[in-house]
């Protein structure tokens, strides 16, 4: 009897070709499009074009036909306010950066949806990200690591998957490059073989996110005082959530040479401008772990670091603390380290494990 997946179907290319490389597999395949959020929720005009847009669900659901399986939609409009909307909008409040894609993938994609599968008698999700799952023999666990296409790389969003997810996950275009996969898609006829990929976050339009917090989500942000490290006042902003760090461009302030955001004071509500120099940091403080390659971290260990998504790895060492704590130790001092973001710990291809930076 064949397995079956239940194939987490946006509408764009990946999803599609993972699912029709599934049902040529000889999986039982079954689409699901999430439903995460109406033009409402977010601001927009009814009829405004965004992702989970109804010619997003028509896409996945004329590929499911075309390949000759069921579509659902599955609506978590609900529960992507509440563990990602609001998320996004409490960390900016506080003062950080978040990753939402991140919440998404640790509260919906590979938590509600695998609920929702297991529900349907199924075996498995899969989705169209490019990452890797390998069961370690040695160890017993089931390991996450990047994908073959390292320029499509997205083991850094998937640091939160559990031992169980893992174990009930599967990507289908972890070996391949996006280039083979549109070529694909355009081999079997698939409407979506063209389809531009999304970009930055999916409820916001074009990267505008503090209009988004102030006009949509009532995020209070009042001006208050540039300063610099000693406290001088070196002019006024327009309020903490318009700024993060490393940030250069936007200050509507002039110097003799450039000046970037090198610390936020919510309680003062200052923003602190310096050199690039005091961008950079020797250490940082990680919190709310998750192992994924190894049960415990009870001893130092050395790893590859990456802070942000694009960037490149950095060397660290690796000291367990207490509460689920990492402190984290460069090699060499790290540019814009920044609280709220997420942080991905490699050996090699594997991932080690994840957390938040505070």
């Amino acid at each position: 009897m064949s397995e079956k997946v239940l194939v987490a179907m946006s509408g764009g290319v990946d999803s599609s070709v993972a699912a029709a490389l599934l049902k040529e597999q000889d999986y039982e395949v079954v689409g699901a499009t999430l439903k995460l959020f109406s033009n409402e929720d977010i601001g927009l005009e009814h009829g405004a074009r965004t992702c989970c847009s109804l010619e997003d669900v028509e896409d996945a659901r004329a590929v499911a036909f075309k390949l000759g399986f069921p579509h659902h939609v599955f609506n978590f409009r609900e529960l992507f306010r509440e563990q990602v909307i609001n998320r996004f909008a409490e960390s900016y409040a506080g003062g950080e950066t978040p990753n939402p894609c991140i919440d998404c993938n640790r509260y919906i994609k590979f938590d509600k949806l695998l609920e929702r599968a297991l529900v349907l008698d199924m075996d498995y999700i899969a989705t169209g990200h490019y990452a890797r799952v390998e069961y370690d023999e040695q160890t017993g666990r089931y390991l996450l690591k990047k994908a073959t296409d390292s320029s499509k790389d997205q083991s850094y969003v998937l640091y939160t998957l559990t031992q169980e997810q893992l174990k009930r996950t599967l990507f289908p275009l972890g070996r391949l490059r996006k280039s083979e996969v549109r070529a694909l898609a355009e081999a079997r006829g698939l409407v979506n073989a063209r389809k531009p990929d999304s970009q930055d976050i999916c409820f916001i339009r074009d990267g505008g996110y503090a209009a988004f917090l102030e006009n949509t989500m009532n995020v209070l942000s009042s001006p208050g005082d540039f300063t610099n490290s000693s406290g001088k006042v070196l002019g006024e902003h327009k309020g903490i959530i318009h700024y993060t760090i490393g940030q250069r461009r936007g200050l509507g302030l002039s110097f003799d040479k450039p000046k970037y955001v090198v610390g936020k004071d919510l309680q003062s509500n200052t923003v602190v401008l310096g050199d690039e120099a005091e961008l950079y940091s020797e250490r940082m403080t990680v919190t709310d772990v998750n192992l994924i390659s190894i049960e415990q971290l009870s001893e130092p260990m050395e790893a590859a670091v990456k802070t942000r998504y694009s960037q490149k790895e950095a060397r660290a060492t690796l000291y367990p603390l207490e509460n689920n704590q990492i402190d984290v130790r460069f090699y060499e001092p790290q540019r814009a380290i920044t609280s709220g973001q997420a942080t991905v710990f490699y050996d090699g291809e594997t991932v080690i494990c994840g957390g938040t930076i505070v």
